[in-house]
């Protein structure tokens, strides 16, 4: 199938972190599929991403969230068809929903093309793949990153490719960072989940440490909350600066120009790997080994708690805790900047154990070159 595929569109709608976990399996299409070209069906707040890849042509944007909460206008005010008539202007090889979700299956069908999916029981929801011409197992235990390389392999007709990810980011299609002629850290402190929050008082100690080894930091927000703890994180020493609020691209242009990035489970984070910028992302509520940022000099550090990762959205450790939420006693200042030292300063290594018991920091690294 591989060798006759020329036009492929993509269906991903949703979110920061799951957009960029599919850029790579982009990457391994175009390396295996000679001349392939995607077009993309993504939520507008997200259309910047897949734009930076290379192989990707035309961005079809939607707004279904918008959309659901005003029914009734987006058919009378002609959005609606006016997105039916876009998404059904070209015929295509083949449509792969990459979302696996009743909604991008729904989508799907309005595009013109044998549609490609997970089967019931890969699918995030399994009634998704009654949508598609063809359904693929690809296992759920696997990472978000390595599922959507498979699907992607299973539905062009190839092998996965080995070696870590390739995320296929034209460095130059991004705006030139502001702070170019800076050595500084990136924090990216914002997320969803109230315990993916890393302590404020953590945050601070961290600034600390790295303006004394002649570093600035650069705190990126993109809400009322986030700009309140920057200007927390900032208030403790010189050289912590709260940046204005950044386009996604701005934000981008940023982290490509920092000297590492420390991050919690958030979006932005993924960006920081697609970027192969050196990145210590920190986890407590949640896994990496499902949905943590990889790819070039990225490391994982994971609470060692004993009810983490819970996948809890509120923490509900009953004892005694210096911070909350209280898994993230575990994930010192210290423990982090010795990490983030290790990817600047010593790359190559695939695993370092900071402490004598279950932690480990999992870093995944390779040559940029």
């Amino acid at each position: 199938m591989g060798l006759t595929v020329k036009r492929v569109l993509i269906v991903k709608t949703s979110s920061m972190g799951d957009v960029i976990h599919t850029l790579p399996a982009v990457t391994d299409a175009v390396q295996m599929v000679p001349g392939v070209h995607f077009d993309w069906l993504i939520e507008k707040p997200f259309a910047e991403i897949p734009a930076w890849h290379t192989a990707v042509e035309s961005i079809i944007t939607c707004e279904v969230r918008r959309w659901r909460q005003q029914i009734i206008a987006t058919v009378r005010n002609g959005v609606w068809r006016k997105f039916i008539n876009k998404l059904g202007q070209r015929e295509y090889d083949l449509i792969i929903d990459a979302q696996g979700l009743v909604k991008s299956a729904l989508l799907s069908r309005f595009a013109r093309g044998l549609r490609h999916g997970f089967d019931a029981d890969s699918a995030r929801e399994s009634w998704a793949s009654r949508f598609y011409h063809y359904r693929h197992n690809v296992p759920r235990h696997i990472h978000a990153v390595q599922r959507l390389r498979q699907l992607f392999a299973c539905s062009l007709g190839y092998q996965v490719p080995t070696g870590l990810p390739h995320y296929g980011v034209a460095r130059d299609r991004l705006p030139q960072s502001a702070f170019a002629d800076q050595a500084y850290l990136v924090f990216l402190h914002g997320t969803t989940w109230p315990t993916k929050h890393w302590p404020v008082s953590h945050w601070q100690r961290l600034a600390r440490i790295v303006v004394d080894r002649g570093f600035k930091v650069y705190l990126p927000w993109g809400n009322i909350n986030e700009y309140q703890r920057a200007k927390a994180i900032a208030r403790v020493c010189r050289n912590v600066n709260v940046l204005p609020r950044l386009s996604l691209a701005e934000v981008a242009a940023t982290l490509s120009g920092a000297k590492a990035c420390v991050a919690v489970d958030t979006g932005l984070g993924h960006l920081a790997a697609a970027l192969a910028v050196p990145t210590v992302s920190l986890y407590g509520p949640t896994n990496p080994i499902l949905t943590g940022a990889v790819g070039v000099n990225q490391a994982h550090l994971a609470a060692d708690f004993a009810c983490a990762p819970c996948l809890q959205r509120e923490c509900r450790y009953q004892g005694v805790a210096q911070v909350k939420p209280a898994c993230f006693n575990t994930v010192s200042a210290d423990k982090v900047w010795a990490t983030v030292a290790s990817l600047m300063i010593a790359p190559g290594v695939s695993e370092v154990a900071l402490c004598d018991s279950k932690e480990k920091v999992m870093v995944d690294v390779e040559s940029s070159n």
